[in-house]
Order: C-alpha cells, then sequence, then structure tokens
C-alpha cells in the first residue's frame, strides 16, 4: 500500500524518535507523526488512523487530526487567507490551510470570494503531487445532491454560488441532512447585479424541474415585488430635492435596472400603481409627486396605495334601482324589458314566415 498524501490510511506506530515524534509503518514504508499531530495518547505496536499530507518543507507527514476534506472529495471550505498572485488559502482542520490556486477564480475580479465566504471544492494533486483544491463543477457535486421536493416551490432559500456565469449563476440550493442541497441556476435576466463565487444569497424558487433541478429568483412574487417597488420609488422622489426624477415609462431597461436594480417591467408595475392611486404624474422623461404625493407622508401615501388596490379587487356592487323595482341583474330583470320610444321593436317569433320580408305595413311600437 503507497502512502498517499490526501488520503487516510490505517498505520502501525513503529517507534518513537525524541525530540521528534512517531515514526509510523506500512510495512514498506515510514511517515512521521510530530508530537503536535497528536490528539490522544498512543503506545508502540498500535494502529491508528492517520491523514498524510505534505509539511512546509515539502516532506511527507501524519496527523491525527480528521481533515474537512480528503482526496476526490468535495467540501465546502472557508476562505481563511487571500493573496494577490497564489489565490485562496482554505481551512481544511488540520492546522494548515489549503490553497486555491487563481487560476481557478473566476477571470473577473469582482467575481472572486471575500474573506470568510465559503466554495465548493474537490481535494487534488498539483503537477509535482501537493494538495490543491479545485472549484468544484457540475459533474463533482451531482452525487452530493439531491432532487428538490415539488413542496418548495415559491418557497424562500439559502444558496451558495458555485459557479458564476454572463449567462447565468449556479448555485447550490442548501436542503438540510440531505447532502449539500438542490442544484439551482438564476438567469442573469433576474439577476441585478453580479454574484461572486462563494457568495450566499437568500433565493425564491421559481420552477421545480422534472430532473429535480430548480429555478431561482432574487425577487419577490410580483404582487409583493410590487408593494416593496413602490415603497422604494415614492421614497427616492420624495427625498430629491425638487421631488421629482429624470426617469419615467421611457427609460431605458438598463439604466433602470442599473439604477433601481428591478426590471423595467417591475418599473412601470409600480409607477403605475403610484398614478392611480394620483401620487405622482410623468412630464416627459420625468416623473413628480402630484400635489396628493407631496401632501402625504410616506406610510399615509403607502395606505392610500393599499385602499386603491383592495377597492380595485371589489367586484362592482348592483346599482339600486329607483321606486322598487327590480335592480339590473335581478331575477326579473335579466331580459331587457320592452319600452315605447324611438327605435323599439318586438323581437320576430322565429318561423319560416320571419325569414322572408313582409309585404304588409309596419307594425306600429307598443305603446307605454
Amino acid at each position: 500500500m503507497t502512502l498517499t498524501p490526501g488520503t487516510i490510511q490505517r498505520l502501525r506506530i513503529d517507534r518513537e524518535v525524541s525530540p521528534y515524534g512517531y515514526f509510523l509503518t506500512n510495512g514498506e514504508q515510514d511517515v512521521l507523526l510530530h508530537y503536535t499531530e497528536l490528539t490522544r495518547e498512543i503506545k508502540i505496536g498500535e494502529d491508528i488512523d492517520v491523514f498524510l499530507f505534505f509539511d512546509t518543507e515539502d516532506r511527507l507527514a501524519s496527523t491525527m487530526k480528521k481533515p474537512y476534506i480528503t482526496l476526490g472529495e468535495v467540501a465546502l471550505l472557508e476562505i481563511a487567507d487571500i493573496h494577490p498572485r497564489y489565490g485562496c488559502f482554505l481551512e481544511m482542520g488540520i492546522g494548515r490551510q489549503l490553497l486555491l490556486p487563481k487560476s481557478e477564480l473566476p477571470e473577473f475580479q469582482d467575481l472572486h470570494p471575500r474573506l470568510g465566504e465559503k466554495v465548493f471544492v474537490v481535494l487534488n494533486h498539483d503537477k509535482v503531487g501537493r494538495l490543491v483544491a479545485r472549484t468544484a463543477q457540475e459533474k463533482d457535486l451531482e452525487r452530493y445532491t439531491f432532487h428538490a421536493p415539488s413542496n418548495w416551490l415559491n418557497t424562500w432559500q439559502d444558496a451558495i454560488v458555485y459557479r458564476p456565469l454572463r449567462m447565468g449563476t449556479f448555485m447550490i440550493v442548501e436542503g438540510g441532512v440531505l447532502g449539500f442541497g438542490a442544484i439551482g441556476f438564476l438567469h442573469e435576466s433576474h439577476r441585478p447585479h453580479l454574484l461572486r463565487l462563494g457568495e450566499q444569497v437568500r433565493v425564491r424558487i421559481s420552477h421545480v424541474r422534472e430532473d429535480g433541478r430548480v429555478n431561482v429568483t432574487l425577487a419577490e412574487k410580483k404582487e409583493v415585488g410590487m408593494d416593496h417597488d413602490s415603497r422604494m420609488l415614492l421614497t427616492f422622489i420624495k427625498e430629491r430635492p425638487n421631488a421629482a426624477m429624470p426617469y419615467s415609462d421611457a427609460t431605458p431597461a438598463d439604466i433602470l435596472k442599473q439604477r433601481f436594480s428591478i426590471s423595467k417591467s417591475a418599473f412601470k408595475r409600480a409607477m403605475g400603481r403610484l398614478m392611480k392611486a394620483g401620487l405622482i404624474e410623468q412630464d416627459g422623461d420625468w416623473t413628480k409627486l402630484t400635489a396628493l404625493g407631496a401632501e402625504l407622508e410616506i406610510d399615509d401615501a403607502l395606505a392610500k396605495l393599499n385602499t386603491v388596490k383592495e377597492q380595485a379587487r371589489k367586484p362592482e356592487g348592483k346599482r339600486p334601482a329607483p321606486n322598487g323595482k327590480p335592480a339590473q341583474g335581478s331575477s326579473r330583470g335579466d331580459r331587457p324589458l320592452l319600452k315605447g320610444g324611438r327605435g323599439s321593436r318586438p323581437r320576430a317569433e322565429h318561423s319560416g314566415a320571419a325569414s322572408r320580408p313582409s309585404t304588409s305595413s309596419p307594425r306600429k311600437p307598443f305603446k307605454k
């Protein structure tokens, strides 16, 4: 059995060499277990499990401490340090840090993980056999993930980005005790800003796919999002010195997303609510407060919005008829009554004669 760094192996304690520690053997090779790497008392001849690694002088060594990751496995490790030239150093649980080379990080600097964030990595060997990490890809994560349940739809979950791309962002949506979670995808059209590798976000499940993966969004459902967006826009206008903003329905979508982090359709929905409530008005490319909007405080204005929304949900009531007559839509009023007057004619009975032109004199209208 070869002593392979990055693996946990059971070796026999062969001898003690002071002041260094114990030498372990597999019958063919020896490796040092330094005194600082002990987690309990041991004795000569005992078989123990140790993790093999290279020390600071690139010599094979061992430890009784349990690592967070072993060779070929995937783990979520925390960024302990960042070097501008070499990359990120990860905490791996044995008192030594694991290098995630800069070549494994996204090309765009703003997408690099930050100190304290966690990334999904695989433990590998570099070209000379040293232990290094590489970012986990979909094929690495599949065996650790599960199919998302259908009752996840429209629920909010925590997620960690494992692959940021221009077209969208891939992430692991956390799933409690069942592995790492489910694979999720956030399309770039639903992404108000770029997300970093290792960034933790709160997402809403917008679709559970047949293959068990999920599509996610950072936005609330339209009804809830509309309330939030209306408050945001109204607050923004009120806080401006002239109570007006140079944005309107005609403003390009990319400018709206950059300024307010919402889509143009969401912007127009929120603006429509505010205009319907009489709080704002548009003048060319500008939007300004109305007299009512300027008078009301934010909370009062939002209460006005909710009142308008509730009124829009209520069906129109039946209008009462004068003089106690049946109202329109009642049992006696289901069919319109024929009245005398200009242009009123009785409906012809459905018969064969009714389809032929009549040669008799026109019928007189019914009298009241």
